[in-house]
């Protein structure tokens, strides 16, 4: 019994997830349209980018590139923007989870080497909601976005025209957000140890894995785009991913691949139940963004986006209300948890002051976005 529970705290959204897929095995008797409930193809993808991504974060690709471009500022408004817009920009490319787990360490460990420190609540605020803005823009940068592409069928550039306006107010709010910290904290410099070089230690990356991971996240997008089978894929990550560093296995989310069947079993099952389909269908007619907001702000934008994608074939709206989604409560987005275990762990003396501004801001960010979108 300790065990479930401690595994329930830990894995929350994929503890609910497999009771609702229970409680629907129980409505709807297991058979073989079970088997046809899967969306095989964004699993497998979302498997091949989560490992490639891995690799490149254990090449230290992402860190040595961020390392770079802070060795040239030196002003507090000037460091919190290149941590900020690092979230930002490489999100759309990397995932917004990934790009959290890259530089939200990296960037307290520059700050207390730059003797900015102050600025931690603050800066690692602005990167989590960079992250999660930053990500709605590409098919590729974040789990929803990737699902309902799939689901969708539309073309690349057409999903990013759809998000373009969104993700241009989003840089602009960043932009705000970041003269203000700039100006709170404009008496700090950047400390003599903290210069190009120091804050990322210049280790040669390996030309070999570099070449290999490179290729496999070139023939992904192959795949996004259509170009390329996922089985394919998938043999060809597993294959060089056997040879080269097999421990990067260990490294994939597999809870979230989890969390992504047991919503398909429970999405698939209550599609056979005829009044709860009405009933859905009734209230996302025509309130589709706003449902896909509230929705996850509860349940997070990566399962509402599994169970809402049943019962509407309004895709475009679906696709701006989950992004817009991931604003607001702290489970909003599942990769805010990650700024926040980081806050919670090292600054425990910060952690309500930290959840209070989070809470604001992702408030305020959320009504403007809406406010564009309706």
């Amino acid at each position: 019994m300790k065990r479930i529970k401690a595994f329930a705290k830990k894995e929350t959204v994929l503890s609910a997830a497999i009771v609702l897929a229970l409680v629907s095995m129980v409505l709807v008797k297991p058979d073989k349209e079970y088997l046809a409930y899967m969306d095989y193809r964004t699993m497998g993808l979302l498997f091949c980018l989560m490992t490639v991504m891995a690799g490149f974060n254990r090449l230290g690709v992402f860190r040595a590139a961020g390392g770079k471009l802070l060795g040239r500022v030196s002003r507090a408004g000037c460091v919190a923007a290149v941590l900020v817009y690092l979230c930002f920009f490489f999100s759309m490319i990397i995932t917004n989870d990934v790009a959290l787990i890259t530089f939200v360490p990296f960037g307290i460990t520059v700050l207390k080497m730059a003797g900015m420190e102050a600025m931690v609540v603050p800066v690692v605020l602005l990167q989590t909601i960079g992250a999660n803005l930053g990500s709605m823009m590409t098919p590729v940068g974040n789990p929803q976005n990737l699902y309902l592409y799939s689901r969708a069928g539309i073309p690349a550039l057409d999903f990013v025209g759809l998000m373009m306006p969104y993700t241009l107010a989003s840089f602009a709010l960043l932009g705000i957000g970041l003269i203000i910290v700039g100006r709170l904290f404009r008496g700090l410099k950047r400390g003599e140890e903290c210069r190009e070089g120091k804050t990322c230690p210049g280790e040669k990356l390996p030309l070999g894995p570099l070449f290999t991971y490179t290729a496999l996240f070139g023939l992904s997008i192959c795949c996004v785009a259509h170009m390329l089978p996922w089985q394919l894929l998938l043999i060809l990550v597993l294959a060089a991913v056997w040879m080269g560093d097999r421990s990067l296995l260990l490294a994939v989310d597999y809870s979230l691949l989890a969390t992504f069947g047991a919503f398909f079993i429970f999405i698939g099952n209550m599609g056979r139940v005829p009044a709860f389909c009405r009933m859905l269908e009734d209230i996302l007619n025509g309130r589709e963004i706003l449902t896909a907001v509230a929705a996850s702000q509860v349940l997070s934008n990566v399962p509402a986006a599994l169970l809402l994608s049943g019962f509407t074939d309004r895709w475009e709206c679906l696709i701006v209300g989950t992004n817009l989604g991931g604003l607001g409560t702290l489970i909003a987005s599942m990769a805010s948890l990650i700024s926040y275990k980081y806050i919670a762990r090292l600054y425990p003396m910060y952690r309500g002051r930290y959840l209070a501004w989070f809470t604001a801001v992702n408030l305020a960010f959320l009504a403007v976005l809406l406010w564009i979108a309706l």
